[in-house]
């Protein structure tokens, strides 16, 4: 999925995620806390997502409010990953500027510190700075592309005074 920020001062960036997750409360994505779409997130706890699958002409959008996920949940989800996933949260100072060589020298020294010599599997903990977002919805638009751009197009916008487990919603229909 496409996820999109805005910083405090308004420069809006966005990127592909690996969408993880849908629970009763929203959208959920991890990644690393430091980095530049976190950082965003904590500035600016707001976000849009976009999916699209051309094949069939649909797309989904959402926009809502952040929150992180608990440790329990990011600690289910981190232990199902790859090892070499795992490896590579711990080796990746997400989003900084990195010399040539110098990922693969971080790795190196990761799989040290916690005893991996080759791709079995090991116990890698969570680190303190990994872990998941949860977009929860205020927004929601499916649109499915017609001929003749004559586009299909509802938006659900959460009620006001709503809640984030039990969301009522307002279904309007919206010109191409």
């Amino acid at each position: 999925m496409c996820v999109s920020t805005v910083t405090a001062s308004g420069v809006p960036s966005s990127r592909f995620v690996l969408f993880k997750e849908l629970d009763s409360r929203g959208f959920i994505f991890y990644t690393n806390y430091t980095s530049r779409k976190s950082k965003e997130l904590q500035e600016n706890p707001r976000a849009a997502l976009a999916f699209y699958w051309k094949a069939v002409s649909r797309q989904v959008r959402v926009i809502g409010r952040v929150e992180k996920i608990g440790r329990e949940q990011n600690e289910e989800y981190f232990k199902s990953r790859p090892v070499g996933s795992r490896l590579g949260a711990w080796a990746s100072p997400q989003s900084t500027v990195v010399e040539e060589g110098e990922l693969r020298d971080r790795l190196d020294k990761v799989k040290e510190q916690f005893g991996v010599n080759g791709s079995e599997d090991a116990d890698i903990p969570l680190p303190d700075f990994w872990g998941g977002w949860r977009v929860i919805p205020d927004e929601v638009e499916f649109w499915s592309g017609k001929p003749s751009r004559l586009h299909d197009r509802l938006r659900y916008v959460r009620l006001e005074g709503s809640s984030d487990d039990d969301p009522k919603w307002k279904i309007v229909r919206l010109a191409p």
